[in-house]
């Protein structure tokens, strides 16, 4: 027994103080939190992004500052983030650009896409409107395919992020047609060259295209989703439009934080982002543009990752776009 007290002595202390540090420790999140938005203010992203943020700040009790950081596609805002050390506390609010096509854009990025990004949470998805300016003398995207099939290469497109592009690039692949490609640092900025008549067509998510076509300042032309939006039921789909059946792209919002992040603070943040998701607010502000929540665990959108860099991949290579 005058062996083993000091031994069991030892280990109550050694409990009694890890339970101290355990203690002491400070529950996450204690001080804000930086949400970096890929894209520039007033695209989907950034306005999707603030929304959340706002909600989430008021569930964890701490601010969610958001920072802007375009360029590239969503890389260097991504990049930041994989960068950035892994404790919750800087957050990518990502999207099929950052997370799941830029892998196939570009012939080398500054991170592993596959291993820097901790999955957080899945936020939802948006369809896509095929626009023109209001100069551009074709009322259907029939017309606009015969117009740019008498004009090859004449006519512009704009992109400002990878499914803008992407979504261009697959129907003029599948239509046969040929356009020159005009690239955008943001939404926002392609939006008024449109209206101005600085580019022809452009192909953008709801939030920024669909204002833009309700206030008659450019022509909606179809939908990039396989059935008609509620939010614009008088657009075709690009298949009904074109007599296709295999076009579909849509994009999508989530979160990621460094790769390393504590699971913890990873659930933490994922019960956050799903009460936002059922939020009366945010699913009324967005309801009119398209937009549809799906809640779900961090693994889940793991697996979403993998199946929609593969299928980001796949779109990438049938519209034969050479990576940068």
């Amino acid at each position: 027994m005058r062996f083993r007290f000091p031994r069991l002595l030892g280990l109550m202390l050694g409990l009694g103080l890890s339970a101290q540090v355990l203690a002491q420790a400070p529950a996450f999140p204690s001080k804000p939190i930086k949400a970096i938005v890929p894209f520039a203010p007033g695209s989907a992203t950034d306005q999707i992004g603030r929304a959340f943020a706002q909600k989430m700040a008021e569930n964890l009790g701490q601010p969610i500052v958001v920072e802007n950081r375009a360029g590239v596609n969503g890389m260097l805002g991504a990049d930041a983030v994989a960068k950035s050390p892994a404790d919750g506390y800087t957050i990518l609010v990502g999207t099929n650009s950052t997370n799941a096509a830029l892998k196939s854009l570009m012939k080398k990025l500054p991170y592993d896409q596959d291993t820097a990004f901790a999955p957080i949470a899945y936020l939802g998805s948006v369809p896509l409107i095929v626009g023109v300016n209001n100069d551009v003398p074709v009322k259907t995207l029939k017309e606009l395919v015969a117009m740019a099939k008498s004009k090859p290469g004449q006519m512009t497109f704009a992109s400002a992020s990878t499914s803008q592009r992407v979504s261009t690039e697959m129907l003029t692949s599948m239509a046969d047609i040929s356009m020159t490609h005009v690239p955008y640092k943001g939404g926002p900025a392609a939006m008024t060259d449109l209206i101005g008549g600085q580019v022809n067509l452009f192909t953008a998510d709801f939030a920024v295209m669909l204002p833009q076509v309700k206030a008659g300042k450019v022509r909606g032309l179809a939908v990039t989703s396989t059935q008609r939006s509620k939010a614009i039921p008088e657009l075709p789909t690009v298949n009904e439009a074109l007599g296709l059946k295999d076009y579909e792209l849509i994009a999508y919002f989530a979160l990621f934080a460094p790769a390393g992040t504590p699971p913890e603070v990873i659930n933490r943040l994922n019960r956050a982002a799903n009460a936002a998701a059922t939020d009366k607010d945010i699913l009324e502000r967005f309801a009119a543009l398209g937009f549809e929540t799906a809640p779900a665990s961090p693994e889940a959108l793991a697996q979403r990752s993998k199946l929609e860099t593969a299928k980001w991949a796949k779109a990438i290579r049938e519209a034969k776009i050479e990576a940068e």
